[in-house]
């Protein structure tokens, strides 16, 4: 068993078992430049990145991620997927250089003899004939035990006759899977503490799926039974539910066991933003660690608690993971709510006007507006009448796009009581929007940040007239936390647009 304080190996599946994720298709570049973040950045031991002879498209991304791991000394942490087919698994992975397989093997009696049609017998002798083959190759070889969650379960004596036989082979680790996510943590320390004791010498591994929404309990009842590592999915991409979420599973080993892990926390949120980016599948806010509401506080009285010291605060802190507690405006909203807030911006405002832009957050919270920090200083500024907007506006914007004409923008604006004007085109309607305002801005010498995050709502149920909401996310170079503005407008373009010039207003300091 594991000596309490060590450490767990992490093998991150998220590029091979990840990308059976219905609609995932990761490209050569975009498997590379998260292998590139998952090893350098966030720290993980090993990285398992594709399944061999898929397609010579995978054939070629994985050459390219291996040249890139051998100049960076990290060949080793490559590891690959492969088949009990002798020689073939083998052949193909020697033309990539990749020099780790992880053998997919029967974990089960029912799927050996249902799917396979073979004996125990003819089934070890395979892997043996296809382990000794890689051996031979200078292939380091792991094995799966494919299943093996129910063939614990159902045909124990099957799972201990495995492993009796296949560790006699050159096998480094044992890779224990709950392939169909059926277990419960209890199940998971029962059956590994069993195998822990009958074979204390094996190196076992844990991969766990989210199907009953129990994978980080199981990981961590794997991790208490003797497992030596985990294996899970950034953001828990998987098939069907998913694999175990190596944002939750290492925050929760970190925190509720002896145990640690190699993997920066401060980088957990970039991995999960570039998963998500990459994957096209977008994570839900109020998801565990990296969710865009977890850090924020709805409740008035939770944000008067934490300035009483951290009254509602739990050790999954924020700037663990390179993140700020935020106070959600809204109906539910007090006035510690709204002092945090305006002090993020800078802003001390009397008793008497600060409780009249609550009682405007609360009525706007009532009709089912979303309010933002940024949305403050108009609030503030049609509270007291003054005209915030008026050192820069917007005053026309002229878009023309379609079917087989270039998108082209004409844009007037004042700023600072002087009116500037420019033409620009670009790939779409907002693209040349952009770009003509580029040019204006370039004049003026302000500079913006970086277009993060572009988002168009309608209301549910909403007719082709109804009023478009468009969140635009920017990074600020250097910041921590983006800044989100909204624009609102029965036009998306339209919307794009206030929602650019109400970022300009930001930066210009009209607040």
């Amino acid at each position: 068993m594991t000596e309490p304080n060590s450490s767990i190996e992490i093998l991150d599946v998220t590029l091979r078992d990840g990308e059976q994720t219905n609609g995932v298709s990761f490209s050569w570049q975009q498997k590379l430049n998260i292998t590139k973040h998952l090893l350098m950045d966030l720290k993980t031991n090993r990285v398992e990145i594709a399944s061999a002879r898929v397609s010579p498209g995978e054939f070629e991304a994985v050459k390219k991620i291996v040249e890139w791991a051998k100049s960076e000394g990290l060949h080793d942490r490559i590891e690959i997927l492969g088949f009990v087919d002798y020689d073939k698994t083998v052949e193909w992975m020697k033309g990539t250089g990749v020099r780790v397989l992880n053998l997919l093997t029967k974990g089960s009696l029912n799927h050996l003899t249902n799917q396979l049609r073979k004996t125990p017998r003819e089934h070890f002798l395979d892997i043996q004939k296809t382990v000794e083959y890689a051996a031979a190759s200078g292939i380091a070889v792991n094995v799966y035990l494919e299943d093996w969650s129910n063939g614990y379960t159902h045909s124990r004596d099957y799972v201990l006759e495995y492993l009796n036989v296949v560790s006699k082979f050159p096998i480094q680790k044992f890779y224990l899977a709950d392939t169909l996510g059926v277990l419960s943590p209890f199940e998971v320390r029962t059956a590994i503490a069993d195998l822990v004791k009958e074979f204390p010498k094996l190196w076992f591994e844990f991969h766990g799926h989210n199907d009953y929404d129990l994978a980080v309990a199981n990981c961590l009842e794997a991790v208490s039974a003797g497992v030596r590592g985990l294996h899970v999915a950034v953001n828990g991409l998987g098939e069907r539910a998913g694999n175990s979420p190596l944002e939750a599973v290492v925050t929760a080993i970190h925190d509720k066991t002896k145990f640690k892990t190699s993997i920066v926390e401060k980088e957990i949120t970039n991995a999960s933003r570039l998963v998500a980016v990459f994957s096209g599948k977008r994570i839900s806010d109020n998801r565990p660690i990296v969710g865009e509401d977890v850090f924020t506080q709805t409740a008035g009285v939770h944000a008067d608690g934490d300035k009483k010291g951290n009254l509602y605060a739990n050790p999954i802190l924020p700037e663990r993971f390179g993140r700020s507690r935020v106070y959600a405006l809204g109906k539910l909203a007090g006035k510690a709510s709204i002092t945090e807030n305006l002090k993020q911006l800078g802003m001390v405002l009397s008793p008497e006007i600060e409780k009249k832009v609550l009682e405007r957050v609360i009525e706007l919270g009532d009709q089912n507006k979303t309010v933002t920090k940024e949305d403050l200083p108009y609030i503030i500024s049609d509270i007291t009448g003054e005209n915030l907007e008026a050192s820069f506006r917007i005053e026309t914007c002229t878009v023309t796009s379609g079917i087989g004409v270039k998108p082209k923008a004409e844009v007037k604006v004042n700023f600072q009581g002087k009116d500037y004007a420019a033409k620009g085109e670009g790939d779409g309607g907002y693209d040349a929007f952009m770009n003509a305002l580029g040019k204006i801005l370039k004049e003026l010498k302000i500079q913006i940040p970086k277009l993060y995050d572009y988002e168009v709502r309608i209301p549910p149920g909403g007719n082709t007239n109804a009023l478009v909401e468009t969140v635009i996310t920017w990074k600020v170079e250097g910041e921590t936390h983006p800044i989100r503005t909204i624009g609102i407008d029965s036009d998306q373009q339209v919307a794009a647009v206030k929602a650019t010039e109400r970022l300009l207003h930001i930066l210009l300091g009209n607040v």
